[in-house]
């Protein structure tokens, strides 16, 4: 795609996303030791079929993120647990096609004792709020390791329908080839993803 300045083109951009239990804020070197801290609770860069940043790559990946900002093709968000006021996570909306109001949402990571609880769930529903009803997206892709089966379950669980598989899509760290499994939401569908969402988030902040 080509550079696009900032200007009205731009049909999505950097925002603070608020919600009951997590603040989603643009990246910046301030959350820094807050991330590092997070990815050293689990050793989340051990598994080779993610991407996820070594604690001492941290800052290098922030400013991969940051830079691809600037040219308007990634939006880089720091997932901020509320309860305790830290840092424990990355999101990002990513290769943005603005003419054709697409988005991805990935290179998501959330320290470990922040997994499999409301957090994804709530990230997820801010992100696609936002895509959908402040940005007017016409689709949201959400893309992982065939492999992956966690990830391609939390995927599920949003509610997104499978598209199909990139064979050898990308080569890992490891030297493997990645098949990548695509699956998307669109527009017309958010309603009722939107409805089945807050039943999910209702659930986690009752039990």
């Amino acid at each position: 795609m080509d550079n696009i300045s900032l200007t009205s083109d731009i049909f999505v951009s950097s925002v603070v996303l608020e919600g009951a239990g997590v603040r989603l804020e643009p990246s910046h070197s301030s959350h820094d030791d807050d991330l590092r801290e997070a990815l050293q609770s689990g050793s989340l860069d051990n598994l080779w079929f993610t991407t996820v940043p070594t604690p001492s790559g941290l800052t290098k990946e922030r400013e991969r993120r940051e830079a691809l900002a600037e040219l308007g093709q990634m939006v880089s968000f720091v997932v901020i647990d509320k309860a305790c006021n830290k840092a424990i996570g990355m999101t990002t909306y990513m290769n943005i096609d603005h003419v054709n109001r697409r988005l991805e949402i990935g290179s998501t990571w959330y320290r470990s004792s922040s997994q499999r609880t409301g957090i994804n769930t709530e990230t997820k529903f801010l992100l696609l709020r936002h895509a959908f009803e402040d940005c007017q997206a016409i689709a949201v892709e959400f893309r992982t390791h065939a492999l992956n089966v966690r990830s391609r379950r939390a995927i599920e669980r949003l509610g997104a329908k499978f598209d199909g598989l990139l064979r050898q899509h990308m080569i890992m760290k490891n030297g493997t080839l990645r098949d990548t499994a695509v699956y998307s939401i669109c527009d017309h569908e958010w309603p009722t993803i939107k409805a089945h969402l807050q039943w999910l988030l209702d659930r986690y902040h009752h039990d």
